[in-house]
């Protein structure tokens, strides 16, 4: 659904053909999710079959440009308003994982635990770095297009998600040790921290300031 709320989002700015489409979503999103063609012109159809979009005609080049309808915009302006809904996450590859080498035979879990770790660690020092060029552009005024502001954004929520994924690691291994413990033990071993959403903490505008920094 998200890519098919942002081309009725770049379709706002006025008339737009596929492949123009697929390059503004790119540029967004900084190819985070990357599109191709086939894609962008399947979503168009399925766009117009629903009256979201209609054609507009050609450009001088002649690729046929569509526009948004105005039931595209009230759509439009209800994905905004509208939460997106976590009833129904979409799949994980490395919640499966962990799940199917759960007793697996011949997998050692704690080794796929310590391999994804590294892995999620050298990602958020990847995003880290870029998120320090592109701060830097656009507080010194050298930058203010929306595509890089956007860009930053998309970034910092990017770090943020690989620290959570760190976090949940190191939840995952403590667990799978305490679970090794004969009972007695288990018993009187502590549990291993919770997740921040079960006992968040108390957050201010300045604490959330002052994370974001430092990430």
């Amino acid at each position: 659904m998200s890519i098919r709320h942002g081309l009725l989002a770049l379709l706002e700015r006025g008339p737009r053909y596929g492949s123009q489409l697929r390059t503004e979503f790119e540029s967004r999103t900084g190819s985070t999710w990357p599109l191709n063609v086939g894609q962008v012109y399947t979503t168009l159809a399925r766009l117009e079959r629903d009256g979201l979009v209609a054609p507009d005609g050609e450009d001088t080049a002649g690729h046929t440009l569509y526009a948004i309808t105005d039931t595209g915009r009230t759509e439009l302006r209800q994905w905004y308003e509208r939460p997106v809904d976590r009833a129904n996450p979409p799949r994980d590859e490395l919640s499966i994982k962990l799940a199917m080498a759960v007793g697996a035979p011949g997998v050692d879990i704690r080794a796929v635990i310590q391999s994804q770790r590294h892995a999620t660690i050298r990602a958020m020092q990847d995003y880290t770095r870029l998120k320090a060029t592109a701060l830097a552009a656009v507080e010194s005024g050298r930058s203010g297009e929306r595509d890089d502001v956007a860009w930053l954004l998309v970034l910092e929520q990017l770090i943020f998600q690989t620290e959570a994924e760190a976090r949940w690691l190191d939840h995952c291994e403590a667990r799978l040790v305490r679970l090794s413990l004969p009972a007695d033990r288990r018993a009187a071993a502590p549990e291993p921290p919770q997740a921040a959403a079960e006992n968040p903490a108390p957050t201010t505008a300045r604490s959330r300031t002052a994370r974001t920094r430092r990430a």
